[in-house]
């Protein structure tokens, strides 16, 4: 009885993971390496991937800097409307991105406080900043949560004893919160990182040019078609893949 269920469980798993599988392995290998390098090779395409990498890093460590403390503080503390803040955060993941990037367009694009941050001379509409807040707003979420995993699994008698010690609150969140919950903040950043990548819906709202990635596919694709986009598709499936391979590797070493 158990072989059987261990051959059902094989069987149903494979179903799902070939369907994840299939379309990246038709895409790799239905487009050969010269065409790779000649489409990397080309400006606007080099310049698009670039520019994805460097905003959605930068939207990361933004929101690593802002949404650890967040993360702890819903991991450590009980207090009056914990769940519906929680709510919160989950909720950018669950609406279509478009009404997202509609959804930042009216809060920063118009209005008091776009005219604020105009004042302080950051634009949102059609700039870098834009795309970083497209990224962001849909991914932060990834990175909180990962991290606010991460907390609850740090025994906290350890950082009751450490207080006992002498140490402040500052100095054990960032000596033995921060240290123990590693390998979960890491998998939200990772997490966090790659959604930006390939956000599309609320960055082209908001940023059509300068060009990310996927904003460059789908601009090749209404425009020139299937075969002078699919190219550019693979060369970041390539480069996530080899980046998230890389991330994998250090997170596992890590104790």
């Amino acid at each position: 009885m158990r072989n059987w269920f261990t051959i059902l469980l094989v069987l149903l798993g494979s179903v799902i993971l070939l369907f994840l599988t299939l379309p990246l392995f038709k895409m790799l290998v239905g487009t050969s390496p010269s065409v790779l390098l000649s489409t990397l090779s080309q400006g606007d395409v080099s310049s698009s991937v670039i520019l994805t990498m460097k905003v959605s890093l930068f939207a990361t460590l933004f929101a690593l800097i802002t949404g650890l403390p967040l993360a702890y503080l819903i991991a450590r503390y009980e207090f009056f409307g914990k769940s519906f803040l929680e709510t919160l955060v989950d909720i950018p993941i669950m609406i279509p991105h478009t009404a997202a990037g509609i959804a930042l367009l009216v809060a920063f694009g118009h209005g008091q406080l776009g005219g604020f941050f105009d004042a302080l001379g950051i634009s949102f509409i059609g700039t870098e900043a834009g795309i970083m807040i497209a990224m962001m707003f849909l991914s932060a979420t990834f990175l909180i949560n990962g991290a606010k995993e991460g907390f609850k699994k740090v025994d906290i008698k350890l950082e009751k004893v450490a207080r006992t010690l002498g140490a402040s609150p500052l100095r054990v969140f960032f000596a033995i919160s921060i240290p123990n919950a590693k390998k979960d903040i890491v998998n939200g950043c990772l997490m966090m990182w790659g959604r930006g990548l390939g956000e599309f819906g609320a960055v082209v709202i908001l940023v059509y040019h300068p060009m990310t990635a996927p904003v460059l596919i789908y601009d090749r694709f209404t425009s020139f078609g299937l075969s002078y986009s699919a190219p550019v598709a693979a060369v970041m499936i390539i480069l996530s893949i080899m980046v998230f391979l890389s991330v994998r590797f250090i997170n596992n070493r890590l104790k």
